[in-house]
């Protein structure tokens, strides 16, 4: 009992002591305005520092990006532009195709299932004609041929479901060309900037860094804006193959089911 009134009398005096430490502190600081404005104004000049540097290298970013652009010549950094525009407006189109291609399969399929069991084949083909997406249509063909047999089915299924798929990747090829022109065209430029850099090496006479620097430079800044420009399309390119083999993958497998509905139903 002693030890335990004590450890209580310690953990007292602790307590009172860091508690007068603060109080103490608290006064000195409420009693200095000077300290207190100061404080502030250290604050508020380390504050706009931060934000004046944040803002440097934004501008700085941008304007380097721009001034290299524009020293790499339009004769060269024209064809890498323009690769990229038309092969971003490929690559949206194919995104918002892809976007209205992607339907609920499952819920598609309970849909045909409910017509059939209450209004027939005519009924099940309401219901695609009335739902967008390839595979809808790929179930419609198959129903317009119910009456000829499940083989005539399964066949109709297959074919249109190719032609269907070619419709998913239909313009990739101009993606993928686009993403295999732009690096050549960097290297090209980078030929050419060494060849430049040759003949002024050779009218003066003399191999310096400033004779130098020009066709390098040249030679870097067409390789490098166009090296950015590929890894951009490539990376839309996968995307939109894996939006293709997941919407493939989802056919095929919705197809398989769509059959065995059809031979219940017969």
């Amino acid at each position: 009992m002693k030890k335990l009134i004590a450890l209580f009398t310690v953990i007292g005096f602790l307590t009172f002591g860091v508690t007068q430490i603060s109080f103490a502190q608290n006064d000195q600081t409420a009693g200095d305005p000077a300290q207190i404005e100061q404080a502030d104004e250290t604050q508020v000049e380390q504050a706009a520092l931060i934000e004046d540097n944040d803002d440097q290298i934004q501008q700085s970013l941008h304007f380097v990006l721009k001034d290299k652009f524009i020293e790499g010549t339009a004769l060269w950094m024209s064809p890498i532009l323009i690769c990229l525009i038309i092969g971003l407006a490929f690559i949206i189109e194919r995104i918002f195709y892809l976007n209205l291609a992607s339907v609920n399969s499952k819920k598609l399929l309970s849909k045909i299932d409910e017509a059939l069991k209450s209004g027939g084949v005519e009924k099940a083909k309401q219901v695609c004609r009335d739902t967008k997406g390839p595979l809808a249509g790929v179930f419609y063909q198959g129903l317009d041929r119910a009456d000829e047999g499940l083989d005539s089915v399964e066949k109709a299924l297959v074919a249109y479901g190719s032609v269907q798929i070619g419709k998913l990747e239909s313009n990739l090829s101009w993606i993928a060309l686009f993403i295999a022109i732009v690096p050549m065209i960097g290297f090209l430029g980078t030929v050419v900037g060494m060849v430049l850099a040759f003949d002024d090496i050779e009218r003066a006479g003399d191999i310096s860094p400033t004779i130098v620097a020009g066709g390098m430079k040249l030679a870097l800044i067409t390789t490098v804006f166009a090296l950015i420009t590929a890894v951009i399309l490539q990376i839309f390119y996968n995307y939109i193959i894996s939006k293709i083999d997941g919407i493939v993958v989802d056919m095929e497998d919705a197809t398989i089911s769509f059959m065995d509905m059809m031979i219940k139903s017969k």
